[in-house]
């Protein structure tokens, strides 16, 4: 199951849960935020039912420090980003 089959992932998304930092340097590039900017890829759980925003934000959070978005990211040195694509085709896996 992919992030987009559970969660409404856009840009410019105010009424997310919360959001992925879209672009900056590789360390700031992914992280989760509780704090709206346009620039941001929002993201909001559709099925709470088996998936809650507040794990997924610590799951996100735990892609960040892993390393995840700096594989994916795109751009020079000093500016990358990453794409809604990347982001809504995570896998979940089931436990």
């Amino acid at each position: 199951m992919k992030l987009s089959d559970v969660a409404t992932i856009r840009g410019h998304f105010q009424e997310a849960d919360f959001w992925i930092v879209r672009r900056g340097s590789l360390t700031s590039c992914g992280k989760p935020t509780r704090q709206f900017s346009p620039e941001h890829i929002g993201i909001k759980v559709e099925r709470t039912d088996i998936l809650l925003p507040d794990y997924l934000f610590l799951c996100m959070k735990y892609l960040h420090s892993q390393g995840l978005w700096a594989r994916l990211a795109t751009g020079s040195l000093e500016l990358v980003n990453i794409r809604v694509s990347d982001v809504k085709s995570i896998v979940l896996n089931p436990c």
